[in-house]
């Protein structure tokens, strides 16, 4: 599988879309999410905080820290939220 390729509505695979679709569909997670990236950070570092506010997963069970997230990808969303 290339780069380009997906599998799951545009997304590397259901992980990645949900925790994409959660930070660009709730204002407040957006917000830190943008933050976080225009401060240079990446998906880790939302995690992180995301954690020390007691947020272990999406309101629909998938884990933050889900090791099947294409974290990459998910930074490069942030990234876009600064543009």
């Amino acid at each position: 599988m290339t780069a380009t390729e997906t599998t799951f509505n545009g997304w590397a695979n259901w992980e990645t879309w949900n925790v994409a679709l959660w930070i660009g569909n709730d204002e407040s997670l957006y917000d830190q999410a943008r933050s976080i990236a225009r401060r240079g950070g990446s998906y880790q570092d939302l995690v992180a905080m995301l954690r020390e506010c007691g947020s272990k997963e999406t309101p629909d069970g998938c884990r933050w820290d889900d090791p099947a997230i294409d974290g990459l990808e998910i930074n490069d969303m942030m990234e876009e939220l600064c543009e």
